[in-house]
């Protein structure tokens, strides 16, 4: 029997949350930091003095020993430098434990090795950690003892952000003054700030870790490399939402009460729809808080797994052939007072401020559609978009039948005079209750779906940061709005000019609209007619990041400068081909010194068996001929192959870093890999499994 947990009180005690500050800081202290975090105010050094000193306290009595900026660098996870709390031995030989505010404020990691982009050279190492208190700082306990985890964004010494909070916060500003003055202009004068809320729906696989570590693939690239499909998959659907295996919801518990007490507000958790694939799903936070927390998941995810010789994959798809696993990233925008703006009513006809916010996302979605698809762009990612298990490459909006027709209502005659409603559902069995059902469906092909009080943006892979994305989606929505406050903060007849406005957005932009089934080759086919673009490949989506309008957008609301966004690219493409190459040059390892061996070894053995069975009886053995000719065969297409996969490799990795780089591992390397695994899955199927040398699909999937 398991221990009883009581999660109203282990929720956020290692979290140096406000109710801590409120009881452990001066009033004065406590009222100046909560200005500071909600209102934008500087944190000056004798607050902050304080404010360590009592954080220092309050760790030390966690068992924390040391201290750590938590940053997240442009690698993809995060990163920190452990500083103990000690300070110089005093004459009697003791030390002081001490922390000040000028320690917490700010740190410098050096950090030369993150990707930088060309921002700055090695030589030009200095880089600075600054605390972001609006994230609140948590104690972090494993193997190590317990760290003080203080969350903060990293700079140069120049100032250009080398890191996705110093975005994410800056974006977060420009959608809070843009929301601000199109209410104010509905004749909102209450409402302080505007924040965007977000709710990450984190999947990920789960496998024994004993059969990972006889995998190089899965060791080295996070995915199978080689693998063929076991007799049963998915097809039966009854892994997706069925009853947890025991090892599993062990492991989930273990997840949940690590989660809770760093204050993530993990809510849901099921089986997803492949074998071994589950997912995990928090409540709401405001999007920078939701973003360290997503970090926090993934990292909760994979030490925990450890703990149950269980193994956590992150990587889009580390099964060809099996669903892959994404991130659904639920996006909406809320005043302080508790106004959701995406609200849209009872009547959503009549909510003309619901409309504006509506087409305005609408005009930025199709505005910006590559930006927003360069957000989610992956390596791992492209394995994924447009398999009929993940939203197509292709950006449009499902708004459900209820607001299609609002605004068919808007572009045809001028004006919506009605909103279609929900029906009762009748069940037809008389112990059930008939209840309401929505006026709309969910239609789960979409990338961009609005889901009743928010847009759900399905494209994120599930191994990446939810940062871009946001990032991205804050400063076109905040694009938009500022474009439409621009004209009714003029307008004489301002009831005029917002019908107007709402009718010439709904006209527009109708083109990013599409309820339909997103994973049809026939929406493809009308998407290109309505000419939306469709990008594939990771390598295509990059220059986004930019185009002239894109850095245009940026720039004006302080998110990026151009060179920060170029530094971005750079390093993008330098990704893309570093991730391929280790792929390449993984398959060209396991190749040469594990399926060539065996598959010698096994023609060997059956070449023995045919011969001394011919010799003993003189029997017929030209089914076992012609197996052993099927094997050479493929054997001579493995070797082929693989001195091919050599090549290529050998001159992608001699070319300059960069987009043509990039695009060379993309169409040569990528493609004689899978030239390579060809042969090689057709092999599986026949060599001896005693002498195959890893573990299969069916062996990962199946056996946890």
């Amino acid at each position: 029997m398991s221990e009883l947990i009581n999660v109203a009180e282990i929720f956020g005690e290692n979290v140096f949350n406000d109710s801590v500050m409120q009881e452990r800081l001066p009033k004065k202290t406590y009222k100046k930091l909560k200005e500071v975090i909600e209102e934008g105010k500087e944190l000056d050094l004798e607050t902050a003095d304080v404010v360590a000193h009592e954080m220092k306290e309050w760790a030390i009595e966690k068992g924390a020993t040391h201290y750590t900026h938590w940053f997240q660098p442009l690698t993809g996870v995060t990163a920190e430098k452990h500083d103990s709390f000690i300070t110089a031995p005093m004459p009697n030989g003791k030390v002081l434990m001490s922390f000040s505010g000028k320690e917490l404020i700010k740190g410098e990691p050096d950090a030369s090795s993150f990707p930088s982009g060309g921002l700055r050279a090695t030589f030009e190492a200095r880089g600075y950690t600054a605390w972001d208190c609006t994230s609140p700082a948590f104690v972090r306990q494993d193997a190590a003892g317990a760290t003080l985890c203080i969350p903060t964004a990293f700079c140069s010494y120049t100032g250009e952000a080398l890191d996705q909070k110093t975005p994410l916060l800056r974006s977060m500003e420009a959608i809070n003054e843009q929301s601000l003055r199109l209410l104010r202009l509905f004749g909102n004068t209450t409402s302080k700030k505007v924040t965007p809320s977000v709710g990450p729906e984190q999947e990920y696989f789960i496998v024994d870790r004993e059969k990972y570590l006889q995998r190089k693939d899965l060791i080295f690239t996070g995915r199978t490399l080689f693998g063929a499909m076991p007799p049963k998959g998915q097809e039966m659907d009854d892994h997706y939402f069925g009853a947890i295996r025991e090892r599993i919801a062990a492991y989930m518990k273990d997840v949940n009460e690590e989660l809770w007490k760093l204050g993530v507000s993990a809510k849901t958790q099921h089986n997803e729809v492949a074998p071994a694939q589950h997912e995990l799903a928090p409540i709401y936070a405001e999007a920078n808080v939701a973003v360290d927390h997503n970090q926090l998941v993934m990292e909760t995810l994979k030490k925990v797994a450890g703990r149950h010789g269980l193994q956590c994959l992150l990587h889009e798809k580390p099964f060809a052939g099996v669903n892959g696993s994404g991130k659904h990233n639920n996006w909406s925008i809320t005043t302080d007072d508790g106004i959701n703006l995406l609200e849209l009513g009872k009547t959503p006809h009549e909510n003309i401020q619901f409309l504006l916010v509506l087409t305005c996302i609408l005009k930025a979605v199709d505005k910006h559609a590559s930006l927003l698809r360069a957000s989610a762009a992956d390596v791992g990612n492209d394995h994924r978009l447009g398999a009929n298990e993940a939203p197509p490459a292709i950006l449009s909006v499902y708004l459900g039948e209820q607001l299609e027709d609002v605004l068919s209502q808007l572009i045809s005659t001028g004006e919506a005079t009605h909103s279609l409603t929900g029906k009762k559902l009748e069940t037809g069995v008389k112990t059930l209750p008939d209840f309401m059902k929505d006026a709309t469906d969910r239609n789960r092909t979409s990338p961009f779906a609005f889901t009743g009080n928010k847009f759900e943006f399905r494209m994120v892979g599930s191994k990446d940061s939810i940062a871009q994305p946001n990032i991205v989606l804050n400063t076109i929505v905040a694009e938009a709005f500022s474009e439409a406050c621009d004209v009714l903060e003029k307008a004489d007849d301002f009831d005029l000019a917002v019908h107007d406005l709402i009718k010439e957005y709904a006209t527009e932009h109708q083109r990013i609209v599409f309820n339909g089934n997103g994973y049809s080759d026939e929406w493809v086919a009308e998407a290109e007619r309505r000419g939306l673009p469709n990008i594939k490949s990771m390598v295509d989506a990059i220059p986004a990041y930019i185009a002239e309008e894109n850095v245009a957008a940026f720039e004006k609301f302080h998110v990026f400068t151009k060179t920060e966004l170029e530094s971005r690219v750079e390093i993008e493409y330098e990704t893309y081909a570093k991730t391929i190459n280790i792929e390449a040059k993984s398959m060209i390892d396991i190749v040469g010194k594990q399926i060539i061996p065996a598959v010698i070894k096994y023609t060997t053995a059956l070449a023995t068996s045919v011969n001394a069975v011919k010799v003993a009886c003189d029997a017929d053995v030209s089914t076992q001929v012609e197996l052993l000719n099927e094997t050479s065969d493929l054997l001579t297409d493995v070797k082929t192959a693989l001195a091919k996969l050599v090549d290529v490799t050998e001159k992608g990795g001699a070319m300059e870093e960069g987009k043509d780089q990039a695009v060379f591992y993309r169409d040569e390397v990528k493609t004689a890999m899978d030239a390579l695994r060809e042969p090689v899955d057709k092999l599986e199927m026949i060599v001896d499994k005693e002498m195959w040398p890893m573990p299969s699909y069916g062996d990962l999937i199946f056996e946890v």
